[in-house]
Order: structure tokens, then C-alpha cells, then sequence
């Protein structure tokens, strides 16, 4: 079953025919994805892949119906007009893949999408996949890459990094496990939506026997995560893997968003507070399936 995202998932992509825009949908489409149209203005009437070109993402609300997620290739500059247009639409959820966004339209997206009742992923996600259903975003690049690292199972995954969302995946496969959804949350220093707005969807799912998440220093959200679990929202086994322990404070690490100051955001700091809820912290990605498989009970 996983959580979001399935076959039935109404998707849209704006800046479909841009080269992003366009590779992406390709693969979304091969993958089973329901793409059912893309925005692109001044191009109403064009195909993409198959995939009808509309000028604005309230027409194909107005030809098609509701839509459940928009997934957003544009440039950085001009990604606010855009989330501001789809959530003006009604569109659920929306996943902008666009990294470099200036700060404070990050902050005006957030504010903006929380006022109209939208699900913002990132800004800076490369998206969601729940194997053999549905993906959103480019996450695992193409068919053949996502078959081989996303293995249809009883786990949820969550990534804080893009380049490293298919290792958590790897080494469940080859560990016996398999995952439910696979979800990166984004890179940038504000995020629309955090591990924690999303683990109580996966205590709902009756696929989800686990959630594994790779982690990295700075930001709050693996404490955050450690809160829903002291408040008994998460129940199931809920394991970490830390990267850039090594990391001392004010040293930024793979991605701008990802600083440690004051003890907070420190690997330390995230290992404690989940071990304290009652969650499990691994030393190398390798010992997530090892804990798992101990911790779950069938």
C-alpha cells in the first residue's frame, strides 16, 4: 500500500516541456505513473510523451478534475509563481525539484501552501516512489535503476539526502526487506514538510512494519521525529543512520540546509534524543536490516 503515492495518483508537471521537465516525465510515465498533464504557457495543444500540454494548471483542473500532486521542473527565480499557481488550483501535494530558490520565496511558499490546505515536499526534493505503484519526481532515474534499488516490501524510507536516497533501499534488499515508500524530503534550509508531518501516515499504513531513515547533521527534523515518537504518534521500529558524525560545530555538510550550532543538529544530539524515545541508531547503513530484523515483530 505504502503512503502518498499509488497507481490511481493524479499527476500533472509544470514545466513539462522543458529538457527537466520532459526527461522526467518520460520516466514517471514508463514507471506506471498517472500523468495526465503538463503546463507550459503559450504551448496548449502540444504532447509531451503523450502527455497533454496545457497553459495553465487551472485548465486541466477545469478538463481533467482534481489533481493529487504537481511536480514542478522551472527555474529557481520564478518556482514561487508557480507553487502560488498550483496551490491556487487545489492541487493536494506538490514536489518543486528545483534546488538554488532564494530564501525568502521558500518561506512565502510555505506560509503560502499551509494557507491553502497544500501538501509542500521540499523545495529541493527529487521526489517519492512506492515500488510497483507510482513515482513522483525522478527518484531512481530511470526504470531500470529504480527496479533494481526499490524493492516492493514492509519498510519506509526517508532520505535528507537526494544522492543518497537509493542506499537505505540497497541495503534493505540485500538485508530481506523490501521498502513501502521511499520519500526525500528536500535540501533546502526551509522545508514545506518534515520526516516528522509524515511518520504518522506511515503508524497508519498496515504495509509499513518499519521506517529506516538516512540522516545527516543539522536542521531539527530527526529530533522533531524523536518527539512523535515519545508521544506514542509512531510505534513501529524506527531506526537511523547519521552521516557526518565526524562533523564539528558551524561546519556545514553536504548540503546548505545541513549546520551544526550549539550542540543542536549534532549527530549526537539527533542519536540521543531518538535512542531516549525508544528508537534504534545505526552505526553503518548496513546494520539497519540487522535491527530490523530483531525489532519486528510478525
Amino acid at each position: 500500500m505504502g503512503i502518498l503515492i499509488s497507481k490511481e495518483t493524479k499527476v500533472i508537471v509544470q514545466g513539462i516541456t522543458g529538457r527537466e521537465g520532459s526527461v522526467r516525465t518520460k520516466y514517471m510515465k514508463e514507471y506506471g505513473t498517472k500523468v495526465i498533464g503538463g503546463t507550459s504557457p503559450g504551448k496548449k495543444g502540444q504532447e509531451v510523451h503523450g502527455v497533454p500540454v496545457y497553459n495553465t494548471v487551472k485548465e486541466i483542473v477545469r478538463d481533467q478534475g482534481e489533481i493529487d500532486f504537481s511536480v514542478i521542473f522551472v527555474p529557481g527565480s520564478v518556482l514561487k509563481t508557480a507553487v502560488f499557481e498550483a496551490a491556487d488550483a487545489g492541487v493536494k501535494n506538490i514536489i518543486p525539484c528545483v534546488e538554488g530558490t532564494p530564501i525568502h520565496d521558500i518561506m512565502e511558499m510555505v506560509a503560502y501552501c499551509k494557507l491553502r490546505g497544500t501538501r509542500l515536499i521540499g523545495p529541493g526534493s527529487i521526489g517519492i516512489i512506492t515500488p510497483g505503484e507510482a513515482v513522483v519526481g525522478w527518484l531512481g532515474g530511470n526504470v531500470e535503476w529504480a527496479n533494481k534499488f526499490f524493492k516492493r516490501g514492509s519498510i519506509g524510507v526517508f532520505s535528507r539526502s537526494g544522492g543518497q536516497s537509493g542506499t537505505i533501499p540497497w541495503v534493505l534488499r540485500e538485508g530481506g526487506f523490501g521498502v513501502s515508500t521511499v520519500i526525500h524530503t528536500g535540501t533546502e534550509p526551509i522545508l514545506g514538510t518534515s520526516m516528522a508531518d509524515l511518520l504518522p501516515l506511515f503508524e497508519e499504513d498496515p504495509e509499513t512494519k518499519g521506517v529506516a531513515v538516512y540522516a545527516e547533521i543539522g536542521g531539527s527534523q530527526e529530533e522533531e521525529c524523536a518527539e512523535v515518537i515519545a508521544a506514542g504518534k509512531f510505534t513501529k521500529p524506527f531506526v537511523i543512520y547519521v552521516a557526518g558524525a565526524w562533523a564539528p560545530e558551524g561546519q556545514r555538510f553536504s548540503h546548505a540546509s545541513n549546520i551544526v550550532e550549539r550542540g543542536r543538529g549534532s549527530a549526537k544530539s539527533k542519536m540521543e534524543a531518538i535512542t531516549k524515545a525508544g528508537g534504534y541508531v545505526a552505526e553503518t547503513p548496513t546494520d539497519i536490516p540487522l535491527i530490523l530484523k530483531e525489532k519486528i515483530k510478525d
